[in-house]
Order: C-alpha cells, then structure tokens, then sequence
C-alpha cells in the first residue's frame, strides 16, 4: 500500500515519534559535514523526488531539495507556470503522468482537495509540502524543535497567536496525536477548522479558545504564531488592523513560562505578527526551527517509502 502524508493522522503518533527519533540521529549523525554530502547509508540512493509548486516557496523547496540529496537520491522541480498543470492538464492525469518519472511526489498548493486528488491517482507516494488547510511537514519540524529545547510533549502547554490558519490547523492536529494542550487566540472572525478542535478533543487534548492574547500566553512553555496575510489574501488593511492586538512582543512574552520559547515558521513580517526584539531574542528559537524542516524532510520521506 503506498504511503501518502497529506496530514499527520496519515502517519499516527507512533509514525511521528519514530519520524523525530530518526531525525535526531540523523542530524546528530551529520555533525559538521558539508551540506551537500550524503547520509553515510544513502538509503534512497536512485530514487527522485517530484516537487510541484502552486505557491511560492523558500524552506519547503530547499530543505527538501537537500534532504533527498542527503538520502543519496535527486529532486525535479515544476512549477505552475512552467509545467502543463498551469495550462489546463487535470491533476489526476499529472499525478498518474510523474508517478512513471519519479518515486515520490512533493506538492505546495492552495486546495487541499488538489493534494487529494494527486493521491488518490498517483501510484508513488505523496507528500503534503503546504495547502490551506495544513501544514504537517512543517509540524514535523516544530514538534523535533521542542525535544531538542528540552521540552517534553507530553502535557505541554502550546499558546497559538494570531490568524487561524493552516499551521495552526495542524498544531492542533497534532495536539490529538501527541497529547499537549493547545491555547488559541485569535481574532473574531478569524477562527480556526472546528473539525480539527473537536477531533484533538476528541482525542484528549484541551484545546482553548479565547479572544485574549494575555489569558492564551500565561503560563505557556511555548508560544507561536505565523505571518497574517497568507499568500493571495485580499482586503489585508482590515486584517492587519484586527491582528495588532495579537502581536507577539516582549511584554507578551514576559507572561508565558520564564523559560518559555517562541516559535514562527517563517517568513516573518517583523512590526507585525512579531516584534524584532521577540525574534532576535534569546527565547526566540526559530532559526533551529528552520534548519529542521531538513531533518524532518528526511524522516517524512523515510516514512513513506516504508523504511521507518
């Protein structure tokens, strides 16, 4: 059966550990090596990667790029404006098209009825690099991020700031999976998918929405937030004006946990989701956050080719 990664209940809890457990080694097992430089095992050697991207992108695009050449495989690109997709070919037939070219297929796109579709007709396995609804690669990273600052999942307290977006969507997700708590503040009208509060609920996971940035930071071991105008939105005065209240700064911060972190997966809009000051600060862990999207790309690709 092949293995697609469209959110993180595709993979399960156990998958994830596993995922982060191979990251770590493999990162530990790196050290100071070039970048560019194969994992000592190369364990896809021969294999290639499809990327497809519908949305502009810098983190996903390189860290993948590198994290299947550190396996020991190679990667395409394609983006809309240069492939048939953006003329007019369906994506079932694309999907069914690579899956003869390439071993896996990577996808950045709005719809996530799109990603759906490539699944359901590729015969490789598919990987979820973005949609409006979720963001589980990233997630991957976030959750390794919080291990190696010594946070324990388990019973975390996770404080979410800002828009309801498709990070958050799998922060809480991943909540369910993994058994933390999850505060969420967020402006009216700007809330989250309520499937997924209710499935991490479901799950065991307390999940809390308020309208206060304060009563969502207090006493939290890790705070988050992202940039508030996704690519392609509209009308972004009106929004921008709804968020201020939402902002991250150091007054903020100063109300989670004294050895609380802040995360953002980046790109940042400094002034606006987050202050410099909060970015640059010593509780600011975002570049680690970064550079592990390569190490969670790995493991996410290990996984779905069946060897974690």
């Amino acid at each position: 059966m092949t293995r697609h990664f469209l959110n993180l209940s595709d993979a399960g809890a156990d998958a994830i550990a596993a995922m982060i457990n191979d990251a770590i080694d493999r990162k530990a097992a790196r050290g100071d090596w070039p970048r560019g430089k194969a994992d000592s095992d190369a364990p896809l050697a021969g294999h290639t990667l499809a990327m497809i991207f519908e949305k502009n992108s810098t983190r996903t695009r390189v860290s993948f790029d590198m994290a299947i050449r550190q396996l020991g495989g190679s990667s395409l690109i394609l983006d809309a404006g240069t492939s048939q997709l953006g003329r007019g070919e369906t994506i079932a037939d694309t999907a069914r098209v690579i899956s003869r070219y390439a071993d896996a297929i990577m996808i950045r796109t709005d719809d996530h009825a799109k990603i759906e579709e490539m699944a359901e007709h590729a015969s490789v396995p598919v990987i979820n690099g973005l949609t409006d609804l979720s963001h589980p690669c990233q997630i991957v990273a976030d959750l390794l991020t919080m291990i190696e600052h010594g946070k324990a999942l388990p019973g975390l307290e996770v404080a979410w700031l800002g828009d309801g977006n498709n990070v958050l969507n799998s922060i809480i997700e991943a909540a369910g999976l993994v058994k933390f708590n999850v505060r969420i503040a967020v402006p009216d009208g700007y809330d989250r998918e309520i499937e997924f509060v209710e499935s991490a609920r479901e799950s065991g996971a307390a999940i809390t929405l308020t309208r206060d940035a304060g009563e969502a930071v207090a006493g939290a071991d890790i705070v988050v937030t992202d940039t508030w105008v996704s690519m392609g939105q509209e009308n972004t005065h009106n929004k921008l004006g709804a968020m201020m209240p939402y902002q991250v700064n150091d007054a903020l911060m100063a109300q989670a946990k004294p050895d609380a972190k802040f995360m953002h997966c980046l790109p940042a809009h400094r002034g606006e989701e987050v202050t410099g000051s909060v970015i640059d600060g010593a509780q600011s862990i975002i570049w680690d956050e970064a550079e592990n999207r390569l190490h969670a790309q790995k493991s996410i690709l290990l996984w779905c080719f069946g060897l974690i």
